[in-house]
């Protein structure tokens, strides 16, 4: 069995698109997913699939299971543990001496972009915040509050023209040590 994490875009935000985690849990169950956790109400959960089946096709299963269930469109972004564990390692903010980790976030990508969109994107600069795109991931560090950075999900859907969620940097370290606990 493979241990992944789902990260969910945009679901209990200003009591839209609700969706409570005990209701979660039981639509992955439902999806015969099992070793089911969930973390905070921003759509976090560690599971584990029996059936060999590709991260791609458990993320159109978990969207068809919620459209289905709730009639509202939820993008899903699925990484192995493994994954997580090497996006935490290789983000040089967060490798950085005295970093105030609650400046650190990471926007999960859906799919790796193109390298002519990020080419494009990288040449934006909205110093003093910073990114480096890495593969499937957007490491961002926000000099100020992220809520007031330019640096959103939506400016890296549009600018990447890829599907895209972001978590602060706490709740990456704990998804991974949750991901580690039975």
């Amino acid at each position: 069995m493979i241990k992944r994490i789902a990260i969910l875009r945009a679901i209990n935000v200003g009591g839209k698109r609700k969706i409570l985690m005990a209701d979660l849990k039981v639509l992955f169950k439902d999806l015969e997913f099992c070793d089911i956790k969930t973390y905070i109400q921003s759509g976090n959960v560690i599971f584990s699939s029996i059936k060999e089946i590709t991260d791609n096709e458990i993320s159109q299963r978990i969207e068809n299971a919620i459209s289905e269930k709730y009639e509202f469109d939820v993008p899903v972004i699925i990484r192995k543990v493994s994954e997580l564990e090497q996006v935490i390692l290789s983000n040089s903010f967060y490798q950085e001496k005295e970093i105030d980790v609650k400046k650190l976030h990471l926007t999960f990508l859906k799919e790796k972009p193109s390298l002519e969109n990020r080419l494009k994107t990288e040449a934006y600069d909205y110093s003093p915040d910073k990114f480096v795109i890495n593969d499937k991931n957007v490491f961002i560090f926000c000099d100020g509050k992220y809520h007031q950075s330019k640096l959103t999900n939506n400016f890296f859907e549009n600018k990447l023209k890829v599907s895209a969620t972001t978590r602060n940097w706490k709740t990456v370290l704990k998804l991974l040590e949750l991901s580690k606990t039975n």
